[in-house]
């Protein structure tokens, strides 16, 4: 667990790139890269709250805005649910794809939030045709890519936790899932704990593998989870991203074969955030109409969902923003977690 923030993340430097390049591609050489960037091991915050304090019925969103092209955009369409607090997944910061930009933070400016955002995966190339499109240059400034969470009142605490650590894009000896086009990093999941009219609440926003099977995602939401219980004790907890539940399973793509929701069940979480249905859908980036999959979901202890539903990610022009749409939920934070005012 990763408790350092800063205030902007430190570029790769030329000599890590080439020792990125010409590491041997095994566990232990991405092992020893991640410890070798600091970009790895911190957390940039950075924005402006708009509060002191969530109430105590806030609306969450998650949210994978595939890379945010638009963000602008994005954080104008979030206007149809107001959240008070958004778990974002797949930003980019400082890649070719989505003009160099921060997207993070120029969605967070947007919306008058302030933000936390974290490495999930430095990228050494520009991405796939559908991508390199959208491309502003033929390089990269930064390479960042990972997950964020935006709110409208300000962080008490943040945490960094890496899910894996092996390479799994990276290290032939781990299965690389594209060896022609790696990556240092690995997935892993941001926590908050903001505070509310009714106490604090850890939020955490998160990005499960893709190519791997259950199993894969099961001990990735295991070591979340223990990780929290060590971060967020006794606190009510909100967790919310793309699991990429049944991602491994075409043409049904079913969700139901993960085991991940029971070992959540166990611990007391409940999965009664998330609305039912898919929510994926093609578009500029992914333009794949069979793949129809239910990945996002909304899971919380200690908290009470009023109301759910998932906000379409086509504009209002029709304009698909991303390939997943928003889940969303409204959230009570029960009374008795308010702290003693005598």
């Amino acid at each position: 667990m990763i408790t350092t923030t800063v205030s902007a993340l430190p570029a790769i430097t030329p000599e890590q790139h080439e020792r990125i390049l010409t590491s041997p591609r095994t566990a232990e050489a991405h092992r020893a890269l991640l410890s070798d960037l600091p970009a790895m091991s911190a957390l940039q915050t950075g924005g402006e709250a708009s509060s002191k304090q969530l109430p105590g019925n806030f609306t969450v969103a998650a949210w994978n805005v595939e890379r945010c092209l638009f963000p602008e955009e994005t954080a104008a369409h979030l206007s149809n649910i107001a959240p008070d607090v958004v778990l974002l997944s797949e930003v980019d910061h400082g890649m070719a794809r989505t003009g160099q930009r921060h997207t993070t933070e120029a969605m967070a400016s947007a919306l008058d939030m302030a933000y936390a955002f974290g490495v999930e995966f430095h990228e050494l190339d520009l991405g796939g045709p559908t991508e390199r499109a959208f491309c502003s240059d033929n390089f990269n400034v930064l390479g960042w890519h990972g997950n964020a969470i935006l709110s409208s009142a300000p962080f008490e605490r943040t945490a960094l936790i890496r899910l894996d650590d092996h390479g799994h894009w990276y290290a032939a000896d781990a299965g690389a899932a594209d060896p022609d086009q790696p990556r240092v990093g690995g997935r892993m999941a941001i926590a908050a704990v903001i505070p509310t009219a009714n106490g604090p609440v850890c939020f955490v926003s998160t990005h499960l593998e893709s190519n791997a099977a259950a199993a894969h995602r099961h001990e990735q939401f295991l070591t979340l989870l223990n990780a929290l219980d060590q971060f967020a004790p006794d606190m009510p907890i909100l967790i919310g991203g793309d699991l990429n539940t049944g991602n491994h399973l075409p043409p049904d793509f079913d969700w139901r074969h993960e085991t991940l929701f029971e070992l959540a069940e166990q611990r007391g979480y409940n999965w009664g955030f998330t609305a039912d249905g898919p929510t994926t859908r093609p578009s500029l980036i992914t333009p794949h109409p069979d793949r129809v999959m239910k990945l996002d979901w909304i899971a919380g202890r200690d908290l009470t969902c009023v109301d759910k539903g998932a906000l379409s990610s086509l504009d209002q022009n029709g304009k698909p923003l991303s390939d997943h749409d928003c889940v969303w939920s409204k959230v009570t934070v029960a009374d008795h977690q308010a702290p003693n005012k005598s």
